[in-house]
């Protein structure tokens, strides 16, 4: 019980957590923090060395909506994670795989097509080894009790 306690808490604040990194990234996604992703992604994308300014507002515009659906999901998961996932609900830890198995099989693949290979290693590698940490540490938890729903 214990180590579910502790995945379970993992899931939920390392949620907020990221959703938060959303929040920062749709109001201030220039600071100093990003700037190594931003410089990195101007180098792949043929800019140099950073991005060019006049494309610094679509650059800022894109950050925004990103950033807020991250935010997003992040606390929709943290939602989950506290009430559903605690209540070890196999729906909820099904939901939490799938959205993030087809969030990183997307995000992979335009990364791939677009040669953002950072991205794949740093970005959606960390995110999934946060998430299935505790899914994979809880897997046993979750028993097939049906889930009565109510009328």
């Amino acid at each position: 019980m214990r180590s579910f306690t502790f995945w379970h808490r993992w899931l939920f604040y390392s949620s907020l957590l990221f959703a938060m990194f959303g929040i920062v990234f749709a109001v201030y996604g220039s600071n100093p923090l990003f700037l190594p992703y931003i410089n990195a992604l101007a180098r792949v994308f043929g800019f140099g060395k950073s991005i060019h300014e006049s494309i610094e507002p679509f650059r800022a515009f894109i950050w925004g909506p990103l950033g807020a659906t991250i935010a997003c999901c992040y606390i929709l998961l943290a939602f989950i994670a506290w009430y559903p996932f605690q209540r070890k609900e196999r729906w909820a830890r099904n939901a939490i795989m799938v959205a993030f198995g087809v969030w990183v099989v997307l995000d992979s693949a335009v990364c791939i097509y677009y040669g953002v290979y950072f991205q794949i290693y740093l970005i959606n590698g960390f995110s999934i080894l946060v998430k299935a940490l505790p899914i994979i540490f809880t897997w046993k938890d979750f028993t097939t009790k049906s889930l009565i729903l109510p009328t």
